[in-house]
């Protein structure tokens, strides 16, 4: 399966510009056989978080419109990140995906708010776990957010409901990319899954981004990333993979969840 990452400096509080940056990412890298297509983190403005009243979309109306003109155009299902959203009169940091055809296949809120970026300050934590979900093509996935990933406990609920793939939309901090690459490492490694990180870049004014999308197979070895700059990663998944790692050590068949405390 054909995955191509698109990694971007996020403009600060500037959705019209980071759509149109977004925009010219699929004209200049999007190919013809690619499957599926993945944003970071927050791309409608960024870490803005002061004036989400007048940035953040209501309900994914806007986000969600943009995505699904790209999923028709381009022919691609699309991780499409994490918005900052308010809905319910809440304010979320919200994920979701469409697929080929233009249907919204998921949403997550994203549950762990990082407080190195003042989330708590201005957002809602979601409510609910994150799901297994499925591509045009049948595959399963989830969707996952940056800070979720020092939680191993999130994740191993949908990669027991039979996941291939977590997608980690991110705005991960340079002065923390050892943790970025060791935890993606793990996660891949105690799942017996595919783990890819899907990272913003560049400096907004207030934070350096690592960059470093990354993905990593099912036995934690790294098959593809990028460095710190503007880019779009491509790469083909060998699903079957995921399979023979899981019948090679099978973790989930040896869980003892009435014994975790």
């Amino acid at each position: 399966m054909k995955i191509q990452i698109l990694q971007l400096p996020i403009v600060f509080g500037d959705t019209d510009k980071n759509e149109q940056q977004i925009l010219h990412y699929f004209n200049t890298y999007i190919d013809d056989d690619t499957e599926v297509v993945a944003l970071p983190e927050m791309w409608n403005n960024g870490y803005d978080l002061e004036n989400l009243n007048a940035t953040a979309d209501k309900s994914l109306q806007r986000s969600l419109a943009f995505i699904k003109n790209l999923a028709l155009t381009y022919h691609v299902d699309i991780i499409a990140g994490s918005v900052s959203n308010i809905k319910d009169n809440q304010k979320y940091n919200t994920a979701f995906a469409v697929t080929r055809a233009g249907q919204l296949i998921n949403t997550y809120d994203k549950v762990h708010l990082v407080p190195m970026l003042n989330e708590p300050q201005f957002l809602s934590a979601g409510q609910h776990a994150a799901e297994a979900f499925k591509l045009s093509n049948g595959t399963l996935v989830t969707q996952l957010i940056c800070y979720d990933l020092r939680f191993p406990e999130i994740l191993r609920y949908p990669a027991r409901q039979g996941a291939n793939i977590a997608f980690y939309v991110a705005q991960w901090p340079t002065a923390r990319v050892k943790h970025w690459h060791a935890l993606l490492k793990a996660r891949a490694i105690e799942n017996n899954m595919y783990v890819i990180g899907i990272n913003g870049c560049g400096f907004d004014g207030y934070t350096e981004y690592a960059g470093q999308s990354i993905v990593i197979d099912p036995n934690g070895e790294t098959i593809a990333s990028l460095d710190q700059h503007p880019n779009c990663l491509t790469v083909d998944v060998n699903l079957e993979k995921v399979e023979q790692q899981r019948q090679a050590i099978p973790v989930f068949d040896s869980i003892k969840v009435n014994l975790y405390k």
